[in-house]
């Protein structure tokens, strides 16, 4: 086997990768679509975001966490459960864990989607409304102690938003109805990105609309993913403190 990819990749580079993250999102599709026989809902969604939380585990590096979770602030302000987070575990830790129910602090959230079986209207403005949530919490961050003195506080970055499925409703895909609706979902409510593992992805990272091939829309959308988050860094330092403040008498 490796023998062969070798000379795959020798003959065609672009053919050879195209070819092989092709398999992937076939994979990943054949999942989801067996998710379907589970005949209760609640189940089927949870089966679903486990699948979409392995996947994106699998592919960031060690620095990110991917889970189901509530976000918490320093005010004792919380969001309702947000499907998939990609968070902070380096520096910053989940508060709260029982089994998978965990609060994670809002400065360490790096992006949420929402997992849902379709992309259609109403999904994507729940998933606006789910993003523009999370947006709202309080975030704090400190100064940094080093060697030379002390790092200015770190402005907050920019959390990334989106909506993961199997499918899409509009027959043009992420096209002129898309957009149309799209468009009208701005400020807190924006959605950066959006994925259907049956052949589309978007994302509007570079400030336009980038769309994957519809064999690897899956790979093209994690790779375009990797790139936004590699440019935001390291999420600021948490005032523990303001935390701490809120447990005084």
């Amino acid at each position: 086997m490796s023998n062969r990819a070798k000379s795959l990749s020798k003959k065609d580079g672009k053919a050879f990768l195209q070819s092989a993250f092709a398999s992937e999102q076939a994979l990943v599709n054949a999942k989801l679509k067996a998710s379907e026989h589970i005949t209760h809902n609640g189940d089927m969604g949870e089966h679903n975001e486990q699948l979409f939380i392995d996947l994106l585990q699998k592919y960031l590096p060690n620095r990110y966490t991917v889970a189901k979770a509530i976000i918490l602030d320093s005010l004792g302000h919380t969001t309702d459960s947000i499907d998939i987070v990609i968070f902070d575990r380096q520096y910053t830790p989940t508060l709260l864990d029982k089994e998978k129910h965990r609060y994670v602090p809002a400065e360490a959230v790096y992006a949420v989607f929402e997992c849902k079986p379709t992309i259609n209207k109403g999904y994507l403005e729940y998933a606006a409304d789910k993003a523009a949530s999370v947006r709202r919490m309080h975030r704090t961050s400190v100064e940094i102690p080093h060697a030379g003195g002390l790092y200015k506080p770190k402005p907050h970055i920019d959390i990334v938003s989106g909506i993961l499925a199997l499918d899409i409703d509009w027959s043009d895909g992420f096209g002129a109805s898309f957009k149309k609706l799209h468009t009208k979902l701005t400020g807190e409510r924006r959605l950066d990105c959006g994925l259907a593992v049956s052949g589309a992805s978007f994302d509007t990272f570079d400030n336009t609309y980038t769309f994957g091939p519809k064999a690897n829309a899956l790979v093209f959308f994690l790779f375009r993913l990797l790139k936004r988050l590699q440019s935001v860094g390291t999420v600021p330092a948490i005032d523990w403190a303001a935390y701490a403040q809120q447990l005084s008498e």
